[in-house]
């Protein structure tokens, strides 16, 4: 599945509509960020029940802000409409890839729980 570019007017409907949503903040200019990007675009091919999602932070600073991005790459990862991770940094492949299991192996009842 392509990614999907993130953007203020776009952002609720997507991740609402959505139960598993990986998102990758970046820039242009970020040279960590070019190097993840093809990691994250081949895990976006592999797993098709997953939105994943890109948020240009210069472009969208205001979702940016919402997330408080202080570095990038930075993922987040949104399951059911709660935010179930967020680091900055970019991943090799299999440790992105150990992640996206982590997050897919939670159980959501219990994050709620916890949440609250």
């Amino acid at each position: 599945m392509p990614t999907v570019e993130l953007t203020t007017e776009n952002f609720d409907e997507v991740v609402s509509a959505n139960d598993f949503v990986i998102i990758d903040f970046w820039a242009d200019w970020c040279g960590p960020c070019k190097m993840f990007a093809p990691v994250f675009e081949r895990s976006a091919e592999t797993h098709d029940d997953i939105v994943f999602a890109k948020v240009d932070t210069e472009a969208q600073p205001q979702l940016a802000g919402a997330f408080n991005i202080r570095s990038i790459p930075t993922l987040a990862i949104v399951r059911d409409n709660v935010l179930v991770f967020q680091q900055p940094g970019a991943l090799p492949e299999n440790v992105f890839e150990d992640l996206i299991g982590q997050a897919r192996d939670l159980d959501m009842e219990e994050v709620r729980k916890t949440a609250n």
